[in-house]
């Protein structure tokens, strides 16, 4: 190790890293090591399989709020047309080019 080099833990990803200060480079790069992902294989797929009830279910609940979607805004257009054709229509308003 030269004499005027430093070490540094990456703070991001705990890195090992030697830099040295006269060329502003790093000289050395360990990685430290990761843990296995997937602890039991058949654990992590029994617990995707639990998942996939949960997916489905949530699946069938959006397409059902998609379905009816369409008939509230339906619904609600009808609400506004009804109102609007009640209402007397107001004098329109003043713009700013009319000011003029």
């Amino acid at each position: 190790m030269p004499a005027d080099a430093f070490e540094i833990e990456c703070p991001c990803c705990k890195a090992f890293l030697r830099v040295d200060p006269e060329t502003r480079a790093v000289i050395l790069h360990e990685a430290p090591e990761k843990p296995p992902v997937v602890e039991d294989l058949r654990e992590a797929v029994q617990k995707l399989k639990g998942e996939e009830g949960k997916r489905e279910q949530l699946f069938r609940k959006q397409v059902e709020a998609e379905k009816s979607h369409g008939r509230v805004l339906e619904k609600k257009f009808e609400e506004l047309l009804k109102q609007a054709k009640s209402e007397p229509a107001g004098k329109p308003g003043i713009r700013d080019i009319d000011l003029d």
